[in-house]
């Protein structure tokens, strides 16, 4: 499989404290500023980002806020361990997707799928309404005419996904779905299944978790959203996955 550059472009915040944080926000996750590393002095700071001492202030206050950065006098702003780290937030997700996303994302995010979504989907079994079941066929619909390495194959994928949590009727699995959206977007556009064989596989058991939740059956819904996740990876795990900066090539906007 050949080499695949990907960054996948968030949208430019709309103030100017909150255009600092994601730019030093990025430069972190990048490794640009490495954990541990002290970053420069305010004077230097104002100077290379040309705004004020308090909209940098706030900036830092923001990424303190996120678990990237921490304070201490006579120490100075420094960068946190990546444990550290809010992968819920929101911000902090989106500037992965600026920086260039690799295996270890991946992979930490395909763990915390395989910890929510099987369950998701047992729910969604019991939970669903007609609307629910409607919305999951309709996506699943969507996949099958949409090429398979296409953006329309990703966000129907997306989609079906964020309606199996929906339907669990669950409120905390429907929030950790709509915060995670633009990472699974970006990675069912890595994993995009484009030999046949393997289009066939991911239409096949997508269907039987849509299947399996209009027919109640929660044991079958469960191990089929495991299998897909699984799948995933396994093409993940084909995929040279580099990064590159956000102008270097062509890629797909996050949506509103």
């Amino acid at each position: 499989m050949t080499a695949r550059i990907v960054v996948i472009p968030t949208k430019r915040a709309h103030s100017n404290h909150a255009e600092v944080a994601r730019s030093i926000g990025v430069d972190i996750i990048a490794g640009r500023y490495a954990e541990g590393t002290r970053l420069p002095g305010d004077a230097e700071m104002i100077t290379m980002f040309g705004v004020s001492r308090p909209v940098l202030r706030e900036s830092v206050k923001t990424l303190v806020a996120k678990g990237l950065l921490s304070t201490k006098a006579r120490v100075g702003t420094v960068v946190r361990e990546r444990a550290a780290w809010n992968m819920f937030d929101a911000d902090v997700l989106a500037w992965h997707l600026d920086a260039g996303i690799d295996k270890r994302f991946l992979n930490d995010l395909a763990e915390i799928r395989l910890a929510v979504e099987p369950r998701a989907a047992m729910l969604a079994a019991s939970q669903r309404s007609e609307e629910d079941i409607a919305e999951l066929r309709r996506s699943m619909e969507r996949m099958r005419h949409e090429a398979s390495d296409s953006v329309g194959f990703a966000d129907a994928d997306l989609a079906l996904h964020v309606a199996v949590a929906r339907a669990s009727g669950n409120l905390f699995m429907r929030s950790i779905g709509l915060v995670i959206e633009a990472a699974l977007r970006a990675s069912f556009l890595l994993s995009a299944p484009v030999e046949p064989e393997d289009r066939d596989t991911v239409l096949l058991w997508h269907q039987k978790i849509v299947e399996a939740i209009a027919a109640g059956d929660a044991e079958t819904a469960s191990e089929a959203m495991v299998y897909v996740i699984h799948n995933g990876m396994r093409r993940h795990e084909g995929t040279v996955i580099e990064t590159a900066p956000a102008d270097s090539l062509p890629s797909a906007d996050i949506g509103e």
